[in-house]
């Protein structure tokens, strides 16, 4: 597609130069080249209604109109206006050389991509049931309790098999994506798990901010039962603003439904506010993200409904010629609405969940990577039955087609 945008700006410049009459008005070439290169060709397509009702003025607004034509696909039509300009104007050799790559070239032909990876991995979790630190508990009325051993911490080594798939659905950049996972440890294996989500996004303009509205629906049982379902609707906006260079900024909501199949009065609605700050160059990215949550739940949920704040710093560099290094931090702080269970723990419960995640990846060819991840969990509450840690290590192989 760059090499369209390349073409269309210098049919621009060389039109300005050659043109003799009221200098154009270059808003609308602008859009629709902005349109085109963000994969909103919808909109470039109403640009390009509004140039042909106005009516070009001389060559080079007829070569601007030529190479939107090509640009959005529509051959037959920029051929046309190609010999036109031929044929009526008398254009410099620089508009002619235009032409005349362009045919050479063909108009762009939209084909939908597709992106797929495929992930085998092998690891160790050191609390793969999320059993509790302290395994002592004294309830509201002074009793002391020992936990069962159920609820205590459980080892064990697992292994991963998991993939993804995008596609294009249009040229105006709509696309639907599917991602499946599937773990199975050693010897716990009640906590085997598979999980299948699907969505889809449609970008869109309000104003001149860019939009993305997304859905998603995903399912994941646990030790071979249905545990949860989910779904979720979240809109993107990117406000007009403009950032150094390297930069961007989003600001998302979203609003998401879970359902657990196999436990009473646990269901939810979360509501969310985020903002995310982003970095890129050439060998690294970073990405700084904050946002707020309100989680409804039944009125017989344990602790009623909660509020709480996330956070998250993620980066990514290249360490060496073959060696990429990420780092990742999540904090979420949350509140309970009520005491979490009357007449036997009298608290709210307020959690601070804390994860640090770092990934080495070592290419092996252009398709093929191994990687090496550390994952830690630190979760601390005032509720000391619900505090644990966790600890994993995973060594994966990922084959796809970027």
């Amino acid at each position: 597609m760059k090499k369209y945008l390349f073409a269309l700006l210098a049919g621009l410049a060389l039109s300005a130069a050659v043109a003799q009459e009221t200098p154009v008005d270059e808003d609308l070439y602008m859009a629709a080249m902005q349109s085109i290169a963000d994969g909103r060709r919808a909109d470039a397509s109403l640009v390009l209604e509004r140039l042909i009702a106005r009516g070009p003025q001389h060559a080079g607004e007829w070569l601007d109109l030529a190479m939107i034509q090509c640009a959005l696909g529509q051959d037959a039509d920029a051929e046309s206006l190609f010999q036109r300009i031929e044929r009526e104007f008398q254009p410099p050799q620089g508009i002619r050389d235009i032409i005349a790559q362009q045919r050479l070239q063909g108009c762009y032909s939209w084909k939908a991509q597709a992106l797929w990876g495929v992930n085998a991995a092998r690891g160790y979790d050191s609390n793969v049931n999320q059993g509790a630190s302290v395994p002592f508990f004294t309830d509201s009325n002074g009793v002391p309790l020992e936990l069962l051993p159920q609820y205590k911490p459980r080892s064990d080594h697992y292994s991963v098999v998991s993939g993804d798939y995008l596609r294009d659905l249009s040229a105006d950049g709509d696309l639907a994506y599917a991602q499946v996972h599937l773990r199975q440890y050693d010897r716990q294996s009640d906590y085997n798990s598979a999980s299948l989500f699907v969505g889809a996004e449609h970008p869109w303009r309000l104003a001149d901010w860019q939009m993305r509205s997304s859905g998603l629906l995903g399912a994941l049982t646990l030790g071979g039962v249905l545990y949860q379902e989910q779904a979720q609707l979240q809109m993107r906006a990117a406000p007009p603003w403009k950032l150094p260079k390297g930069y961007d900024l989003s600001l998302l909501g979203s609003v998401s439904r879970t359902s657990y199949k196999t436990l009473a009065n646990f269901d939810s609605t979360t509501y969310e506010l985020r903002n995310v700050l982003g970095y890129h160059n050439a060998n690294s990215q970073a990405q700084a993200a904050l946002g707020y949550q309100r989680d409804l739940g039944s009125a017989e949920r344990p602790g009623g409904d909660r509020s709480g704040w996330s956070a998250r710093l993620y980066g990514r560099r290249m360490l060496l010629p073959s060696l990429q290094g990420e780092l990742e931090f999540v904090g979420q702080r949350w509140r309970g609405q009520n005491a979490y269970s009357p007449g036997v723990i009298d608290l709210t419960r307020r959690q601070n969940n804390l994860v640090l995640r770092a990934v080495l990846s070592y290419p092996l060819q252009r398709d093929q990577a191994l990687q090496l991840e550390w994952r830690e969990v630190r979760n601390r509450e005032n509720i000391s039955i619900f505090q644990y840690d966790a600890r994993q290590i995973q060594f994966s192989w990922r084959w796809s087609n970027l």
